[in-house]
């Protein structure tokens, strides 16, 4: 634990840190790639460029100094983080580079603020922070160790197949090349491909949403393909290079959002490609035989072309009659059977839906999510209730 003086000290460079905005992370970020080149083949360097890294890691940092005397409420943060990392592999080693870049960016942005005594609290504190990661981490890289058919670090798996969902989405089954087991995993979680495209410098890393109910054989990812030529470097490897009998390395699956065992009805939300992680909780759902409540399944994208899953999911609907669907189009549907055009609106669902009795599931873009948590809150649905997941650096969608 921290005392008082550390914790103080720490709580009032606040103002410093709002201050100085993602300055501080940019600055970080340069620092640590030029003394430390090769954990580029660790970050998203994507990220680093659309400025979604910085933002990410700045709003840790400022969440940490207001939470420093009650660690408890960063509890969600601590886990997301801490399942992030171990699906880069991340080792305790590489948070002591981290933390002294940290310590000499603030040394060197604010030399007149950050003094030793500062310093010294600081130095506490992230060493505080770090235990508490690498202590969880360590116990989640022992779980995927011990666990049937677990690993960890990369393993090499086999493109078994290719299938095209949609226009832009492209789903790859992976089989392990060793033949072994494969762990279980949540529906929701998401597993780490790890390669190197041809015009990239580094190795990329990427997290991928499984798309599919476990299946002791082999995994599903859906992915998309990026028009950016940044952000779609690895997509773009994926659709147009690699295929059936190629090999690549892969992580463990992790991810803190999940399906919790459902006792009332369940409600899957996205949009665009966030559908990924909404087919495995389906899958999973219509697959139990114990769970007998009622499934809304809802989903937007632009048009029926990036419909993924599109007949899947008829056939899902004609054979469980629970599951209830409802798509929305935002290009003009010419009156397309139960398709709805514009933005999404959950008020159609109120005769259908008890509202104070529903777990929601939200994936998709940013705004399009808070556009949909706004829409939920206004109609009951419990803050706790509702659970969400965006893709790369985590960001909030309230």
């Amino acid at each position: 634990m921290l005392d008082t003086r550390t914790i103080q000290i720490v709580k009032s460079t606040i103002p410093l840190l709002e201050g100085a905005g993602t300055a501080v992370t940019d600055h970080f970020y340069q620092r640590m790639f030029t003394a430390n080149p090769e954990l580029k083949d660790i970050f998203n360097l994507s990220n680093q460029k659309s400025g979604r890294q910085q933002f990410a890691l700045f709003s840790a940092v400022a969440a940490y100094a207001k939470y420093i005397d009650n660690l408890g409420e960063l509890g969600e943060l601590v886990e997301r983080i801490a399942q992030k990392h171990t699906s880069f592999d991340i080792q305790p080693e590489q948070y002591q580079i981290v933390g002294h870049h940290l310590i000499e960016t603030l040394r060197e942005l604010a030399p007149d603020e950050f003094t030793d005594d500062v310093a010294e609290a600081w130095i506490k504190a992230y060493q505080l922070l770090a235990t508490v990661l690498i202590d969880r981490e360590k116990a989640l890289y022992q779980h995927s160790r011990e666990e049937p058919g677990g690993w960890t670090g990369p393993r090499a798996f086999r493109v078994k197949d290719k299938i095209k969902e949609s226009e832009l989405v492209t789903s790859f089954i992976f089989e392990p090349v060793d033949g072994q087991p494969i762990r279980q995993y949540q529906p929701g979680q998401y597993i780490a491909v790890r390669v190197k495209p041809d015009n990239a410098e580094h190795v990329e890393i990427r997290q991928y949403s499984l798309s599919d109910k476990y299946h002791p054989d082999h995994y599903r990812i859906s992915v998309k393909r990026e028009s950016s030529p940044i952000k779609g470097m690895v997509s773009n490897y994926l659709h147009d290079v690699v295929e059936v009998g190629d090999t690549v390395e892969l992580m463990p699956p992790a991810g803190a959002f999940f399906l919790t065992q459902p006792s009332r009805p369940v409600m899957l939300i996205s949009g665009g490609v966030g559908l990924t992680p909404m087919m495995s909780m389906l899958e999973t759902l219509v697959s139990d035989e114990t769970y007998q409540h009622d499934i809304f399944f809802l989903h937007t994208c632009k048009n029926t072309q990036q419909h993924s899953f599109k007949q899947r999911l008829a056939a899902l609907k004609q054979a469980h009659p629970n599951l209830h669907d409802f798509y929305w189009y935002s290009e003009e549907t010419n009156d397309l059977e139960d398709i709805h055009t514009g933005l999404m609106d959950i008020n159609l669902l109120r005769d259908k839906v008890d509202f104070n009795n529903v777990d929601v599931y939200l994936c998709g873009p940013l705004e399009f999510m808070r556009f949909v948590r706004l829409q939920l809150h206004v109609n009951g649905v419990p803050s706790e209730r509702i659970h969400f997941e965006t893709f790369g650096p985590h960001d909030e969608i309230i």
